[in-house]
């Protein structure tokens, strides 16, 4: 039960951040909803992870973790990039 109610959660968390990311007026407000809805993404498959019982899904959460944090420091340095040569 409480399971279900904290993937609904997720569920609609990562669809309003989906929303942001397609409407979103700036590439820095595009970039901050990539990040929740992969955040997100990852809690989903950590609640899963934990009612499953199963070990395999952590694995996944730590190159999920690595994959995001790496291409959000790639585009936050081409943002600022871009804001100086402007």
């Amino acid at each position: 039960m409480i399971t279900t109610i904290a993937l609904i959660a997720c569920g609609v968390t990562a669809a309003c951040a989906v929303w942001r990311l397609v409407v979103g007026p700036t590439l820095a407000g595009r970039i901050a909803a990539l990040d929740v809805a992969l955040i997100s993404l990852m809690g989903a498959i950590a609640i899963h992870a934990a009612e499953t019982d199963e070990r395999a899904w952590l694995d996944l959460l730590v190159v999920i973790a690595i994959i995001g944090f790496t291409a959000t420091v790639a585009v936050s340095r081409f943002v600022e990039h871009e804001a100086e040569s402007s």
